[in-house]
C-alpha cells in the first residue's frame, strides 16, 4: 500500500453539495481529481423519527415489500415457463403470496421486538463543514482553478 501524501485544504464549505461542486469544477478543468478528497469535520449522527411503528404498520410495509418481491419472482417464473396463457396468473399469485408472506414476517418481527423500538426512523451522518483537500504538490493549481483562474502552462 502506497504511503498517503500530505494534503492541504483548498476550500471549506458548509454544505456537502458545495464541496462536490468544487471537485466537479476541478474535474471539468482537467485537474487530476484522484488527488482530491472531501473531508467532513465536526461529524455527528442524526436520526429523524418518522413515526410510530405498530404491528399493523409493520405488516402493511411488509406486505408492500413482499408483493414487490413476489411480483418479480412471478415475472421470472413466467419468463422461464412454457405456458404463455398463465402469465397473468403466475404474476398475480406471486404478488399475492409475497404480500401475505411479507405481512406475516413484518408483524412477527415487530411483535417479537417487545416494544423496544416502536418507531420508524431515517439516519444520516452530517458534518459542520467540508474541506476539499488536495495533495500539497498540486494544491496551488487547484486553488487557482477554484478561484476562476486559467490552468497553469505545463512545463
Amino acid at each position: 500500500m502506497a504511503a498517503e501524501s500530505a494534503r492541504r485544504s483548498v476550500g471549506t464549505y458548509d454544505e456537502y453539495r458545495d464541496a462536490q461542486r468544487a471537485v466537479d469544477l476541478l474535474s471539468d478543468q482537467g485537474f487530476p481529481v484522484e488527488r482530491v478528497a472531501i473531508v467532513g469535520r465536526g461529524l455527528r449522527f442524526e436520526e429523524q423519527v418518522l413515526g410510530r411503528e405498530t404491528v399493523g404498520s409493520a405488516a402493511a410495509r411488509g406486505a408492500g415489500s413482499g408483493a414487490a418481491i413476489g411480483g418479480l419472482f412471478g415475472l421470472f417464473l413466467w419468463a422461464i415457463s412454457a405456458n404463455e396463457v398463465a402469465a397473468g396468473w403466475i404474476i398475480l399469485y406471486g404478488l399475492l403470496f409475497g404480500a401475505i408472506f411479507g405481512a406475516l414476517l413484518g408483524a412477527i418481527f415487530q411483535a417479537a421486538s417487545g416494544g423496544q423500538r416502536d418507531f420508524r426512523s431515517a439516519s444520516r451522518m452530517t458534518a459542520d463543514h467540508y474541506d476539499v483537500m488536495v495533495d500539497v504538490d498540486v494544491a496551488d493549481e487547484a486553488e487557482r482553478l477554484l478561484d476562476g483562474g486559467a490552468p497553469a502552462a505545463a512545463s
